[in-house]
């Protein structure tokens, strides 16, 4: 799939210049003509690239630069500031915002898609994103939680997990299956997004199992709202006999015919409201049995730990 670039310049003509290009260089492009367009279109498209222009009415570059970085759902774009200014303190400026690099207009169509394309696959080596998703993998998940455990602030572990996943992804094919991992975690981000606005972090672990982070008063809420919209949004992936029947029939290696509950998830949630932990190894083996509480309750459900040490 072609890696998806947002480009944001109040001029047309500049805009339509690098949208041409980076087209012709096979990428996906969309455009924005300021900053408040370019935040709604960056929630909504998750673009792997923002190519920003500073000088914009409203909110300029560096500010938009700020606001994608606080977002939870483009935390991990890459941003090019485009500047029309050679001076050291645009620069600064831009990449203490968070922008990854920056390209001094006017520039031409062989350094901009060569600074595009160092930009993005330094993205893919540095965040250990998942393919699938788009998410931060193991790597940068252990690093936030060992971030939290050891600034001492108070946060929580969710544990996200579908049951019967693999009966799904044997029974519909990958790409369906793929396409419910990628579902999931949309829904997940939203919730985070929802209720923990720029405090909370998702990652994808891989398969179908998801960690959030948050603020701990607000985990219930996210546990329940990711929940709910699982439940809503499941029976588009199925087929009307499928849901009528309320389960799949498949054969087991012995031929035997057997009933597969429809996929649901299971949410287990570790606080700092009930106990402290030492390390990110505490926090996500907590987080992980009370998502085996969980999977006892049928269909789609969370578990918080309440537990006194």
């Amino acid at each position: 799939m072609a890696e998806a670039i947002l480009v944001v310049d109040d001029d047309p003509d500049i805009a339509r210049f690098v949208e041409v290009n980076l087209r012709s260089a096979g990428y996906e492009v969309s455009v924005a003509g300021d900053g408040e367009e370019a935040l709604q279109k960056a929630d909504d498209l998750h673009p792997d690239l923002v190519l920003l222009d500073v000088m914009m009415p409203r909110i300029d570059g560096f500010e938009v630069a700020q606001r994608l970085r606080k977002n939870p759902k483009t935390a991990n774009t890459s941003i090019i500031m485009l500047t029309a200014k050679a001076l050291s303190t645009d620069k600064v400026l831009g990449l203490t915002a968070g922008a990854d690099d920056y390209i001094i207009k006017p520039f031409d169509p062989i350094e901009l898609l060569a600074r595009v394309k160092g930009t993005l696959r330094r993205a893919k080596e540095m965040r250990n994103l998942s393919p699938l998703t788009g998410l931060p993998g193991n790597i940068r998940i252990q690093e936030e939680i060992e971030r939290m455990v050891s600034s001492e602030k108070p946060f929580a572990v969710l544990y996200c997990d579908l049951d019967n996943f693999k009966a799904y992804n044997d029974s519909k094919g990958f790409v369906r299956g793929d396409r419910l991992i990628q579902t999931t975690a949309r829904i997940i981000q939203d919730a985070v997004v929802e209720f923990a606005s720029s405090e909370g972090f998702v990652g994808h672990v891989g398969g179908d199992d998801f960690v959030a982070v948050t603020p701990p008063e607000v985990s219930e809420d996210v546990a329940k709202r990711i929940c709910d919209r699982f439940v809503e949004i499941i029976r588009e992936f199925y087929d009307a006999e499928d849901l009528e029947r309320g389960y799949v029939n498949m054969e087991d290696r012995k031929g035997v015919l057997q009933e597969i509950p429809l996929v649901a998830i299971s949410v287990g949630a570790a606080t700092t409201l009930k106990r402290e932990f030492a390390h990110y190894g505490e926090a996500v083996a907590v987080a992980t049995e009370m998502k085996q509480f969980a999977k006892r309750d049928a269909g789609s459900s969370y578990a918080i730990d309440r537990r006194n040490p």
